[in-house]
């Protein structure tokens, strides 16, 4: 399949609009749809999530870029110019859910709006998103496994066949979209369940960090550290840890939040609670 959707966009070379592109994009507006509707059920304004979105976006893909090139330097630093050039790839998922974190801590503090209450909100956007981009390292042909050679074993979804090098390899960027799916699923009914704040990004850190742990194993494009670590699975193990940890305080209710009364509230919370 061609990676571009559109080639020589307006007739101009080189202006191609790639599938990749077009897959994140999808994610994306899914994404702040279900973000928006999650955000009415529970009396706040849809700009509550159009404005966040303005500042996490921004900083999400220079997470993603600064992340991914931290972890190369030994190429970018013999050739800076590269370090911008993110059209020829080199975005890590892990390097924008910090950025998204980070835009999350500025726009709570700024609006005043509770962090754990903006978490919880977006999270299940931020899973989804997560579950539809994956497909887009399928049109690229990236982010798969080891070499599979019995033939009996060569077939979607379990292995992916790779056309530059003729051969099939372990699906592992389906195994990732697939487990995703699970997890978004699992934190809707959460939340629907109204659980205390908190609780579905701790959901999210122990759900995603085992998947990924293990899925990140079975990669053979992983950023490594120290040449031999590598950092996903290190980072992920790590959110296992914590997202244990905030679920122990979120039931002891040391880690909690406050009603929020703010601007973007348009049905008081005492409303919400008597439906």
């Amino acid at each position: 399949m061609d990676r571009f959707a559109v080639e020589n966009l307006f007739g101009i070379q080189g202006l191609n609009i790639a599938w990749y592109g077009v897959i994140i994009a999808s994610g994306l507006m899914l994404g702040i749809f279900l973000a928006t509707l999650r955000a009415r059920r529970r009396g706040w304004s849809s700009d509550l999530v159009l404005d966040f979105i303005l500042l996490a976006v921004p900083l999400a893909i220079i997470g993603a870029r600064a992340y991914y090139v931290a972890f190369e330097w030994d190429y970018f630093a013999a050739n800076p110019a590269r370090i911008i050039a993110i059209n020829t790839g080199g975005l890590a998922i892990y390097g924008a859910v910090i950025g998204g974190f980070l835009a999350a801590f500025i726009f709570s503090r700024a609006a005043k709006f509770p962090f754990l209450k903006l978490i919880d909100l977006v999270i299940p956007s931020l899973i989804l998103g997560q579950a539809i981009g994956r497909w887009g390292n399928f049109i690229n042909q990236e982010a798969y496994g080891a070499l599979i050679t019995n033939p009996n074993l060569q077939f979607f979804p379990l292995a992916v066949y790779i056309q530059s090098l003729g051969e099939w390899h372990q699906a592992t960027f389906f195994y990732e979209s697939f487990c995703n799916s699970i997890l978004f699923v699992i934190v809707l009914l959460l939340g629907r369940k109204g659980v205390k704040d908190g609780t579905l990004l701790a959901t999210y850190f122990v759900g995603y960090g085992i998947a990924r742990t293990v899925i990140e194993g079975l990669r053979t494009d992983s950023l490594y550290l120290f040449g031999t670590i590598r950092v996903s699975q290190v980072l992920s193990a790590a959110l296992v840890v914590v997202g244990i940890v905030m679920l122990i305080l979120i039931k002891k209710d040391v880690l909690k939040t406050k009603p929020y009364e703010g601007k973007y509230c348009v049905i008081p919370p005492e409303e919400i609670d008597a439906e």
